[in-house]
């Protein structure tokens, strides 16, 4: 039984020690909120322990892991002080906005050789995971190109947005994994931004919709496509292009029915309108992978390293749009 501690008891983190509240060979032993309604709140929805500060949880012997999911600007000095106190760490991403600073942590702790897991759960999607394993597998031949689509039903709070980093270190983050993921390393950048939705995002410094031109050093090709307005729902869709063929990946819905009468055809549910309920099954998959990490002092499927390299995507995408120039990062 691994014993845990969640960090933060927002949206996400409340999300989050419910899940391992309710995993077979996981124990939330306590749960922390600077707000304190928050962290009550989260206690009482899942028999956790409230504790009074950080040193309460870090001193704790029998907490074997951290989960933070806290603000931003918060994860490295928890992410240090939970790992200099032993424990291993899942971490939502960002791990921060400054690439020197997500360095220089890494140099702070890399001799302990800790367990960090970066919170990029699309990896842990079965459909995701299924199409990365046929690329793997042969199934299309020598990969050729990558489109992702990744569109939020509506934009954030204004308050999030102008703490978030922005676009490509908030929202496109992911698809900077992604990319990764499928594909291996990166070598070159080029994007573009506008403002198409909200003209408060731009009077915050922010764009509203992109897209990217990625390189990777394979050769491969992938556009991502972001906007923070999609009538539609949540709209996730990856297609992988080979030389032998292609593969898709969907959007979610609540049924598989259709209805096909006089005034539509193979009409259906729409999509899936929120990132909680689209990636549930990741994130318990994402929870379950971390739980075995711990227990069997095993490397994370996505580490410290990319955490960071997709932080180094999210920088190169906005240098790029400032100077409209390719960035190349080899």
């Amino acid at each position: 039984m691994v014993r845990f501690a969640v960090l933060g008891c927002g949206r996400i983190g409340r999300m989050h020690a419910l899940n391992l509240a309710r995993h077979p060979r996981a124990e939330l032993a306590y749960v922390y909120d600077v707000v304190d309604d928050a962290a009550a709140d989260t206690a009482d929805a899942t028999g956790a322990r409230r504790a009074a500060d950080i040193d309460e949880i870090l001193g704790a012997g029998h907490v074997e892991a951290v989960l933070i999911a806290s603000s931003t600007d918060t994860h490295l000095d928890l992410l240090v002080r939970a790992v200099e106190a032993g424990k291993a760490v899942l971490c939502e991403k960002p791990i921060d906005l400054d690439l020197a600073k997500v360095d220089a942590c890494w140099a702070r702790i890399k001799e302990r050789k800790p367990t960090v897991m970066v919170g990029f759960n699309r990896r842990f999607d079965a459909s995701f995971k299924a199409l990365r394993d046929r690329i793997r597998a042969g199934d299309i031949g020598r990969l050729e190109q990558v489109v992702i689509t990744s569109r939020d039903p509506g934009p954030p709070p204004l308050a999030y947005i102008e703490v978030s980093g922005g676009l490509f270190r908030d929202m496109t983050i992911h698809d900077f994994d992604m990319a990764r993921y499928l594909m291996g390393d990166i070598q070159a950048v080029h994007a573009t931004g506008a403002n198409l939705v909200d003209p408060a995002i731009k009077e915050a410094g922010d764009i509203d919709a992109a897209m990217i031109t990625l390189v990777a050093k394979s050769g491969a090709l992938c556009q991502i496509s972001n906007s923070r307005r999609c009538a539609y729902g949540y709209d996730q869709r990856i297609e992988a292009f080979g030389e032998k063929g292609m593969l898709q990946a969907g959007n979610q819905r609540p049924t598989t029915v259709s209805f096909w009468g006089a005034a539509a055809t193979e009409a259906r549910d729409p999509v899936l309108n929120f990132f909680i309920e689209r990636y549930t099954p990741a994130y318990h998959a994402e929870i379950d992978h971390f739980v075995d990490c711990v227990e069997k002092g095993a490397a994370p499927l996505v580490g410290y390293r990319d955490g960071r390299e997709a932080l180094r995507l999210a920088d190169a995408a906005l240098d790029s749009m400032r100077t409209g120039q390719t960035i190349r990062l080899d």
